[in-house]
């Protein structure tokens, strides 16, 4: 179940990895229109506030990060944008295997500590990685920040949870140079579609305003690609949970 859908960035991860979208949840109708065209069929729920219980194994979303961005007033909880008490409300009600949170790096020092223990209240050990768009070979920084969380159906032996373990990557170098090897062996079906070669060719094709449309006739399609997420990374992720997920020979 994808939260916060937007154009679909994580349902395209899932679908590159095989992993089925079954619900979306947007508010915006733009996003609704693309949601609706690009994969037909997929209910598609409009406020999260109306939204209940579901039978899933993972849920995404990249919550909205207004309340987090350093280009913004940085209100956090004052804001009236802030919804993950919604997304973590959807996750004690349903119970997922997995999840897969994204938001920007200001949520660092602000909210992300009380998300990780929330998520610990409810049975879930998490890591976060901080993945820049770059590191996908982008032609931008774009740092993001990424909350894996896991369900843990078997506490540790003695019952104690072990906090320090729920840091921010430490050997990001390595991090970096695994999931680039994964990157180099897969062409996104986005750029086969648009028979490009790279980065730049591909934002040509995808942004339009490069080859000469007017922004302003174009603005609802430029507002939601600043929005999305980088789907070459979500891919990864959710590469690495399918792998995990696998029966054991």
């Amino acid at each position: 179940m994808d939260l916060f859908s937007g154009i679909g960035g994580f349902a395209l991860a899932a679908r590159w990895a095989g992993i089925n979208t079954i619900s979306f949840c947007e508010i915006d109708p733009f996003c609704q229109k693309v949601l609706a065209k690009n994969f037909p069929g997929v209910p598609i729920y409009e406020d999260i506030r109306e939204l209940w219980e579901h039978s899933v194994n993972l849920i995404t979303g990249g919550f909205p990060c207004q309340p987090f961005s350093h280009a913004g007033k940085k209100r956090g909880k004052n804001d009236n944008r802030y919804l993950w008490d919604e997304f973590y409300r959807i996750i004690r009600i349903s119970h997922p295997d997995w999840v897969i949170a994204e938001n920007v790096t200001g949520i660092v020092g602000m909210e992300l500590d009380n998300i990780l223990d929330d998520l610990a209240r409810e049975g879930y050990d998490s890591q976060t990685f901080i993945i820049p768009a770059c590191a996908a070979n982008a032609p931008h920084r774009r740092d993001r920040i990424w909350i894996i969380a896991n369900a843990m159906r078997k506490r540790c032996d003695n019952g104690v949870y072990y906090w320090e373990s729920r840091h921010i990557q430490k050997d990001k170098k390595w991090d970096m140079e695994t999931l680039h090897s994964e990157w180099t062996q897969f062409i996104p079906q986005s750029w086969q579609t648009f028979k490009v070669r790279d980065w730049f060719q591909f934002n040509s094709k995808s942004c339009r305003g490069n080859d000469g449309i007017s922004s302003r006739l174009d603005k609802h399609r430029i507002k939601v690609l600043g929005n999305s997420i980088v789907p070459q990374i979500v891919y990864v992720l959710m590469k690495a949970i399918n792998e995990v997920e696998k029966p054991r020979e």
